[in-house]
């Protein structure tokens, strides 16, 4: 394919040259097969062999670069999510999400699994607690949960590590059906729910939760996504509802209930926060939400917002630069009225932009927003035209995302060969015909991204525990033994938790760069950094959410290739500050400080 060597117009008119030529073809196939399938049914709905059966692509045993091993009872991690009887409710479908955060300041990434402590239709539920595992290295983890004074039992969904009173430690937020609760970090492995004086503990259905700094003031701001308006009824035990052409029970179908408005919790920079979304343009009250992600999608220095709806159209969000969004849903080409769940970001095509894949639910494809932001082409307001390009299909990544219920996911170099690769959690909401208390597995994606050919699927041949299949919901990715390869930690729902190490030999050169900062936002949420080797050029961005209900590491890292010689480092700090650092030996994890200029709300350096 000669999608990497096109320009983006020239892209942008193949696409659209494409898409009419296809569904004349598809329409064409449609009448001369007897008239148009119902929506979601037949085979081909289920990624079978009729009319997309033609966009399938097949990797051999030896195409797989990398290698993964599921390590968790070595390393330590003794963990089932919900220790109680499925009964068909919305909630305790949703979850479970996990978060890589370094609580300690040690070096290591620590591990942050999210539980749901039981029914919600019993008095006392079982008591299925979260967990702290810290990293001890070495490649073992150790239960600190009790502690750390994180152990009291909630129905949680997803949390967020983020260090919002810039006392330089990591606290958590942690998304609950039920109250949501911050938990600030002291500096001695124990943490102090703060929620009440914080003003943060919406008492709703919250899903994910993403820390950035949207006004540019050093003191992180906090966005959360509340997904449905859930009042559980006797009477709709009984009820059933029609999805992808079965019966399903009422109490698990999302329009079955209403939207429910999400909250932008500003940083007042005292410990307290006021909820903005409404003013700011951000309550996103229709959708109803389960991803968000801060993502500067046209490089002006300010952080954008992105929210993944199911049932609902997506938020696309831009900032203004003075407290409030515009929302360019429609313009942008992403709000799509999907079932949206997962959102990864990153340069895919290293045009020196941010890209954005999103999961989808059953037979809605997965979609890959390619950025198509335009120097010369001008908004209504003045501002470079900001529109993205669905390109799923002409990279191997639509028509096998037909048959699963996608989740968390996230781009990463898995093999170190300079090209992000993409990993996809899936895990269907349709429940086991012989046994409803239980839902139907369905395996995880990985895929290696091929140079001008785009994606190919190698899970299995990657690893044997990916031929099993489990019921998937939150993952995220981190280097957790800096080795220099990507690890990948995934939630299951009803089970216990996957830690695929990655055992890849003989791949490329790399680089980690970790970024922080004095003065404040001290993980340099949003900062962009751009290495440059060998003729490439490569970008990414620190933080801002993503995958679902789940959070990556913060470490940036990036695969060289062959590329053994000394690299060029450009940083695009949070405050504006731009810094060039030459001469980087690679195979290796860079620390870099910057001292922040910020100015605070009243104008003067906080």
């Amino acid at each position: 394919m000669s999608s990497y060597r096109l320009s983006k117009r020239q892209r942008l008119l193949w696409l659209w040259g494409g898409i009419s030529l296809a569904a004349a073809l598809i329409l064409g196939a449609a009448v001369f097969l007897g008239g148009p399938r119902q929506a979601g049914s037949g085979a081909d709905a289920a990624g079978g062999s009729e009319i997309t059966s033609v966009l399938r692509r097949e990797a051999g045993a030896e195409q797989a670069r990398f290698r993964f091993r599921d390590v968790r009872e070595q390393a330590g991690i003794d963990f089932r999510h919900f220790p109680a009887t499925r009964r068909s409710l919305l909630p305790e479908d949703m979850g479970p999400g996990l978060a890589w955060g370094d609580y300690d300041n040690d070096g290591d990434p620590d591990l942050f699994l999210v539980n749901f402590s039981g029914s919600i239709l019993d008095a006392d539920p079982v008591g299925g607690r979260h967990a702290l595992y810290r990293n001890e290295g070495g490649g073992r983890f150790l239960d600190v949960t009790e502690q750390a004074g994180l152990a009291e039992p909630s129905y949680g969904q997803g949390a967020a590590w983020g260090d919002y009173d810039n006392d330089g430690d990591l606290d958590i937020y942690l998304t609950n059906y039920g109250p949501n609760r911050l938990y600030r970090n002291e500096g001695d492995g124990r943490f102090t729910d703060v929620t009440v004086p914080a003003g943060v503990g919406d008492p709703g259905f919250s899903s994910a939760a993403a820390w950035g700094d949207y006004d540019n003031d050093g003191h992180i701001d906090l966005y959360v996504s509340n997904y449905v308006l859930f009042e559980h009824r006797e009477t709709d035990q009984a009820r059933v509802s029609r999805q992808h052409g079965s019966e399903i029970p009422y109490t698990i179908n999302p329009s079955s209930y209403s939207p429910a408005p999400n909250r932008l919790y500003r940083n007042n920079s005292d410990g307290s926060f006021t909820d903005v979304a409404e003013e700011a343009g951000v309550a996103d009250a229709q959708g109803r939400s389960l991803g968000n992600l801060w993502l500067d999608f046209d490089n002006d220095g300010l952080l954008d917002l992105y929210v993944a709806n199911d049932v609902s159209a997506n938020g696309v969000y831009r900032n203004r630069g003075d407290g409030s969004f515009t929302d360019i849903g429609a313009s942008s080409l992403a709000a799509d009225y999907r079932g949206a769940m997962g959102l990864a970001a990153g340069d895919y095509d290293r045009d020196g932009d941010m890209d954005l894949f999103v999961t989808h639910w059953l037979a809605q494809e997965n979609g890959l927003f390619e950025n198509m932001v335009s120097e010369g082409l001008k908004d209504g307001q003045g501002n470079r035209r900001l529109f993205f390009m669905d390109n799923a299909e002409m990279t191997g990544l639509g028509q096998i995302s037909l048959k699963t219920v996608a989740w968390a996911t996230g781009f990463a170099d898995l093999d170190n060969d300079g090209l992000l690769d993409l990993w996809v959690v899936n895990g269907n909401t349709l429940e086991m015909a012989s046994d409803t208390t239980r839902l139907k597995p369905q395996p995880l994606y990985l895929f290696q991204q091929e140079p001008e050919q785009g994606f190919f699927e190698v899970g299995h041949q990657a690893s044997p525990a990916l031929e099993r299949r489990f019921v998937g919901r939150g993952g995220a990715h981190a280097d957790y033994d800096a080795d220099g390869r990507m690890d990948i930690a995934v939630a299951v729902h009803g089970g216990q938790p996957l830690l695929l190490h990655n055992t890849s030999s003989g791949n490329g050169h790399w680089l980690g760069i970790r970024l922080r900062q004095q003065g404040g936002n001290t993980r340099a949420i949003g900062a962009r950094v751009s290495v440059r080797s060998g003729g490439r050029v490569q970008t990414a961005q620190v933080g801002g959410g993503g995958s679902y209900i789940s959070q990556h590491s913060d470490d940036l890292h990036f695969g060289l290739g062959d590329e053994a010689g000394a690299v060029e480092i450009t940083i695009h700090w949070p405050d504006g500050s731009i810094e060039t650092h030459s001469d980087i030996q690679p195979d290796r994890l860079l620390e870099l400080s910057h001292n922040a200029m910020y100015k605070s709300k009243e104008g003067a350096s906080p």
